[in-house]
């Protein structure tokens, strides 16, 4: 993998810098929601100062899920901004990277639940009367994440 600094801090501009990782295992994506959150996002987070973004991933994944990504096959999958889930009127800038998971992941730190999100899956507008099917979603997710998994695997 190769090891690119961490984006700049998050600002007082209202930007929220982060790294994250999309982790896929039998056609799903590994998502986390941290504690008094209501939408589900990535696991990742704000790099600290002087880290490179491969030492955020493997320091947030530890904390958060208690395990690490293979380095063998992570790539960059894009670097994407969309509107913060969880902060309103603040701004997401974020490096994602797609990896495997080192081991079996396990809620921690700030992570309140976590879930296999199915690609297949079309995200609902929260009306649906199944609750498997009304997950609410990160707009990182719905508007780049998920769209750029969905085209490397031929599923767009």
């Amino acid at each position: 993998m190769e090891d690119q600094a961490a984006p700049a801090p998050s600002g007082s501009d209202g930007t929220i810098r982060v790294v994250a990782a999309a982790i896929l295992y039998g056609g799903a994506l590994l998502l986390v929601r941290k504690r008094g959150t209501s939408a589900f996002m990535l696991p990742g987070g704000k790099a600290e100062p002087g880290e490179h973004a491969t030492e955020t991933l493997t320091r947030e994944l530890a904390e958060e899920l208690g395990c690490g990504l293979t380095h063998a096959g992570v790539a960059l999958l894009g670097r994407f901004v969309a509107p913060a889930a969880n902060e309103p009127g603040r701004t997401v800038h974020a490096t994602v990277y797609r990896g495997m998971l080192d081991g079996v992941p396990r809620i921690g730190a700030e992570i309140a639940q976590m879930l296999w999100y199915d690609l297949d899956r079309v995200p609902s507008d929260g009306t649906g009367p199944d609750d498997t099917v009304s997950v609410p979603l990160a707009p990182l997710l719905t508007r780049h994440v998920l769209p750029a998994l969905r085209r490397q695997a031929g599923r767009a």
